[in-house]
Order: structure tokens, then C-alpha cells, then sequence
């Protein structure tokens, strides 16, 4: 096996299985019931998804370039800092919400 399908075959394989887990991650969204918990099992599993792509991009822009291929670091640096604080605000504006509907759903209320 040369090079250069080696390269293309752990490429694939890393794409197949991002794919696999962002579809399971998918798949997770429809068996949760609430939304609070929709967003933590799904995320996680996107962001090993969003890794594994960049993996398989390092691989194939070093492959194919003149050396390693860190510049696609940056995109998953920028994916790792600002997802976390996407999912405080969107469950901050959930929580809001549901406070304002029904006061009687406040999570961590004693009684």
C-alpha cells in the first residue's frame, strides 16, 4: 500500500467515524425527553465529532502539503472555546423561560 492511500484511508476512516458519532449524537436528541438533558450527551458526542474531522483534515492538508498542517488547529480551538459558552446561554435563556412560564418548575427549589 503506498502513501498516498494510506493517507486517503485513514482520512476516510476518521471522516466514517465523525460521521457515525455525530449521527448517534443525533439519533440521542430523539430519545431525551427534556431539553436540559438534550444538550449535554449530544454536545459532547459533536464535539468528539468535530475532532475526529479535523484529525482527518491535519491528515490529508500534511499529506498533501509540505509538511504538518497545523493552520485547522485554529478552527477546532475557536469550536472548543465558544461551544461551552453557546450552551451556557442557551440553557440560561431555557431556564429563563421556563421560570417565566411556570414558577413552580425552578430547579434546585426545596419543597
Amino acid at each position: 500500500m503506498n502513501p498516498a492511500s494510506l493517507a486517503e484511508a485513514v482520512v476516510a476512516t476518521l471522516l466514517l467515524g465523525s460521521g457515525v458519532i455525530v449521527l448517534i449524537a443525533a439519533l440521542g436528541l430523539l430519545r431525551l425527553p427534556d431539553f436540559f438533558l438534550r444538550m449535554h450527551a449530544p454536545a459532547l458526542a459533536s464535539t468528539l465529532g468535530a475532532w475526529l474531522a479535523t484529525f482527518a483534515s491535519i491528515v490529508h492538508f500534511s499529506h498533501r502539503g509540505q509538511g504538518v498542517a497545523l493552520h485547522v488547529w485554529l478552527i477546532i480551538i475557536v469550536l472548543s472555546i465558544t461551544a461551552p459558552v453557546t450552551t451556557m446561554v442557551l440553557a440560561r435563556a431555557a431556564l429563563f423561560r421556563r421560570r417565566a412560564s411556570d414558577g413552580a418548575a425552578q430547579p434546585g427549589a426545596g419543597g
